[in-house]
């Protein structure tokens, strides 16, 4: 038999699909830690690993046996693909399958942000208000305003789509133009600078990489519409946190909605402070559907490699 580690626990639907195979699971109240995930793969053949674990070129070179590294999230970041590459072991993710839940959230945190949501909450919890009244706690509707989305693949995509459900007026921008999106969801494509000086609300979805590092700095903010938010539901490190920061007291910007942090899973303390930022624990694809579906296609690649076919969805 072969066995398949999982360095996290993960929903009973994985467990099913590899009911055929032994395998062990890590379940520490703390993130696995290097030295353990070493020991723990020594003779495996298999991971299966959640975003959050970090499998590093040493991890990689300490399991000997290891044919398959199956990632439980949409992006890979957290895996060196070039040290995986080079002994011949198979990268995979889980794409696709969070695109919807994603894009619902995204259409929360901008809902949460222009209608005051969050802030409204609290106010209630605590010293409450007086009644109704005409220029009380107003916020902005969504109707009518400018959505900016960097990054226009399947989530921005179906960011649009939910959008126009709300007749807010679609920009984007993109590695390549996405000319059958356009006609869709009748979007305009922009260059970013333009993109982030027009936008009323701007929705990150874009890739982390070199190029996408700190994308939005202390140069970036003072271009926006001061009147305007941003959402960053793609990787923390998009945005430099600091200058979000700098921004926000200079009121070079309205608010913004974090699901992703720099240096996550630690959040900047002022953060937390502000009344015009919205909060949430990466939980972008958080939905029982969706994670569901996550842990059957990670599963269902472990089964296809173990097999001598090929995988699912490969990253390399």
């Amino acid at each position: 038999m072969a066995q398949i580690y999982i360095s996290g626990e993960i929903p009973e639907a994985g467990y099913h699909r590899l009911s055929d195979y032994s395998y062990d699971v890590y379940k520490g109240e703390q993130l696995i830690s290097e030295a353990e995930l070493i020991e723990q793969i020594k003779e495996a053949t298999a991971l299966l690993c959640p975003l959050s674990t970090k499998v590093s070129a040493r991890v990689i070179e300490n399991a000997p046996h290891l044919k398959i590294i199956a990632n439980y999230g949409a992006g890979f970041d957290n895996i060196d693909v070039q040290s995986a590459t080079e002994r011949g072991i198979v990268v995979t993710n889980t794409p696709k399958v969070s695109t919807d839940a994603t894009a619902e959230l995204a259409l929360g945190l901008m809902l949460s942000l222009m209608r005051r949501i969050p802030e409204g909450d609290q106010l209630c919890r605590t010293t409450g208000f007086n009644g109704w009244a005409p220029l009380f706690f107003l916020g902005n509707e969504l109707k009518g305003k400018t959505l900016g989305i960097i990054g226009f693949g399947k989530i921005g995509q179906a960011v649009a789509k939910r959008a126009k459900a709300f007749d807010m007026n679609i920009v984007y921008t993109a590695r390549t133009r996405k000319q059958e999106a356009e006609r869709l969801y009748q979007a305009t494509y922009m260059p970013i600078d333009e993109l982030i000086e027009t936008s009323d609300v701007i929705s990150i979805h874009t890739a982390y990489t070199k190029e996408t590092h700190h994308l939005f700095n202390e140069d970036t903010f003072p271009k926006m519409k001061k009147s305007a938010v941003l959402l960053n539901l793609a990787r923390g490190p998009v945005i430099h946190e600091e200058a979000l920061v700098q921004a926000l007291k200079k009121e070079q910007l309205a608010g913004a909605a974090l699901d992703v942090f720099e240096f996550e899973p630690q959040i900047n303390d002022e953060l937390i402070q502000m009344n015009n930022v919205v909060l949430t624990p990466h939980i972008g694809n958080a939905t029982v559907e969706t994670r569901n579906e996550m842990a059957t296609l990670a599963a269902a690649n472990i089964k296809n490699v173990l097999a001598g076919e090929k995988a699912l969805t490969p990253v390399n």
